[in-house]
């Protein structure tokens, strides 16, 4: 079984590169299931539901999602509908709107897609999370039904904490793939129990740019302390980043994962 885990997808420009690119992509490795990162699908800041029924249109299954996923109201009924492929981290406390984890039917067999929040993030740094190595645990321990995968998602800023739920979770889940940087690492790779991971798989949307914000927009911001509104850029080079995995549905482990990167 080929899963395609697309990076973040930045805005309009993002939602672009992917419509321009995920077919194509879908031929060629002869894709089962397609999830994407769409914390920042709308604007960079959350999701609408015009914009998310558009990526299912091109060929995405499935949304994970971060620290914006609840930043637009609209998307909460999707959240809260468990037949509904889009979910919000799963370490958010009660009572906070919105599934953390979702089944994917494919053919086969259920998927597992659980996406978690880093204890770190940025501005939300001080927001309170519960310990996301434990919601695992409890979510992992607690699910009854026989998958075919399972595949996590943590979004998070510290390149430890995402290596470590990493081998926490090796030989129990198909992948852990870490987002949020926005900027690709180059560490895929099998852990030794045969566990996908990626520290980060990048975004999609502009290359030129800070995370697909325009440099212009935010320079005076680090220049001299003015406060900017972050505009998306859309001008120049593009980038298409993600991580194919295959895996073996018997087992429920990985055995391969490759990295896809397309500038354009």
């Amino acid at each position: 079984m080929k899963v395609l885990y697309v990076g973040d997808i930045m805005g309009r420009p993002g939602i672009e590169v992917v419509k321009s690119v995920l077919p194509d992509m879908i031929t060629k490795y002869k894709t089962d299931v397609v999830i994407a990162q769409a914390e920042n699908l709308s604007d960079g800041k959350g999701i609408t539901v015009a914009d998310f029924k558009e990526l299912q249109s091109i060929g995405v299954d499935f949304c994970t999602g971060g620290n914006w996923s609840l930043f637009r109201n609209e998307i909460v009924p999707y959240l809260d509908n468990p037949t509904e492929p889009v979910i919000r981290p799963a370490n958010y406390p009660n009572p906070t709107p919105g599934k953390g984890y979702k089944y994917l039917q494919t053919k086969f067999g259920p998927m597992l897609i659980v996406s978690l929040l880093g204890q770190i993030i940025g501005r939300d740094a001080d927001k309170p999370t519960d310990n996301p190595l434990r919601t695992i645990d409890k979510i992992l321990t607690s699910e009854k039904i026989t998958v075919c995968a399972t595949i996590v998602n943590f979004h998070g800023d510290y390149s430890s904490e995402k290596r470590v739920i990493g081998y926490y979770l090796d030989g129990r889940v198909s992948a852990v793939i870490g987002d949020h940087w926005h900027i690709p690492t180059a560490d895929a790779m099998l852990l030794p129990n045969h566990t996908a991971h990626i520290t980060d798989v990048g975004m999609c949307g502009s290359l030129d740019s800070s995370l697909g914000v325009s440099l212009k927009s935010i320079l005076p911001r680090w220049y001299g302390g003015t406060v900017t509104k972050n505009v998306l850029e859309t001008e120049g080079q593009m980038q298409f980043n993600a991580v194919l995995i295959d895996i073996d549905p018997k087992t429920r482990l990985a055995k391969s994962i490759k990295q896809i990167r397309t500038v354009f």
